[in-house]
């Protein structure tokens, strides 16, 4: 009950100030954003994901494993070998694993299943995993402008954004926070950091075609489920496990509410 006041005192004093603003303060926020804006279009001069969607290439086409055989026929959703359109549609159930796969995870069954490799994925840029970052930024590199078509026609799928929204709006942790206490309002930000409302169309789908993204900050690359993992982090949750079905029905949420927005990624960010 305590830890409940604690975040609704927060919350309203936020709400109370924006709301006791005048025609001065508005200005002065619009500044303030033309000035944001104008340092993320900065920081858009030259994106080093470049690197990392080289080394994708090279590993997707490249003979490897106990199997030499390489990553060109591995099945994304729209045919062995086709990589243009698959970010956008991901995650999506496939039948041959019996479940519901974002990239990251899609990408780590093909390489067990096609070059015998079992990927070491439990944690972020550790062994295969920093394989996968590549590959994915390669991938989602040939969707660039595409359209977000996240699939909800099998039951699984469907499942999946259910849970996904339960996710999102479910409260827990020292803290009492969901994800929705951050990214279910407009206009609202931490600092430099817009906190996009996740429940709506456009913010959602650009939120979830912005990873990977380099990260200035620490000079690093993240895909969706590091970024995942770092909110869980951020959130005082348990850590989040690559591939488990809260990471993905997160994904699958953010996906489906943001269809028809035309993909970003790779982006690169503070």
């Amino acid at each position: 009950m305590i830890k409940k006041s604690w975040a609704t005192w927060v919350v309203g004093l936020g709400l109370g100030a924006l709301a006791s603003t005048g025609a001065m303060a508005l200005e002065q926020k619009s500044e303030t954003e033309k000035g944001i804006d104008r340092y993320r279009e900065l920081l858009q001069d030259g994106n080093p994901a470049e690197l990392w969607e080289m080394q994708g290439e090279e590993l997707w086409k490249k003979k490897a494993g106990p199997k030499n055989v390489s990553l060109e026929q591995c099945d994304l959703g729209l045919g062995p070998g086709v990589i243009k359109g698959a970010y956008v549609s991901l995650p999506r159930y496939f039948a041959d694993a019996g479940r519901v796969m974002d990239l990251e995870v899609r990408l780590a069954w093909c390489m067990e299943k096609l070059q015998g490799i079992t990927p070491k994925v439990a944690q972020y840029d550790r062994g295969d995993h920093k394989n996968i970052v590549a590959l994915v930024t390669y991938i989602a590199t040939a969707s660039k402008g595409l359209p977000v078509n996240v699939p909800q026609s099998h039951p699984e799928e469907k499942k999946m954004y259910q849970l996904g929204k339960r996710a999102f709006f479910h409260r827990t942790g020292p803290y009492d926070f969901s994800c929705a206490t951050c990214h279910s309002a407009e206009n609202v930000r931490i600092r430099l950091q817009g906190l996009p409302d996740l429940t709506k169309n456009q913010p959602a789908g650009q939120a979830f075609t912005s990873w990977p993204a380099y990260r200035v900050s620490n000079s690093q690359l993240w895909p969706m489920q590091k970024r995942l993992e770092d909110c869980f982090r951020q959130m005082r949750y348990p850590e989040l496990q690559f591939g488990s079905d809260a990471s993905v029905a997160l994904s699958v949420y953010m996906g489906v509410n943001g269809k028809g927005v035309p993909s970003l990624a790779p982006t690169i960010k503070r």
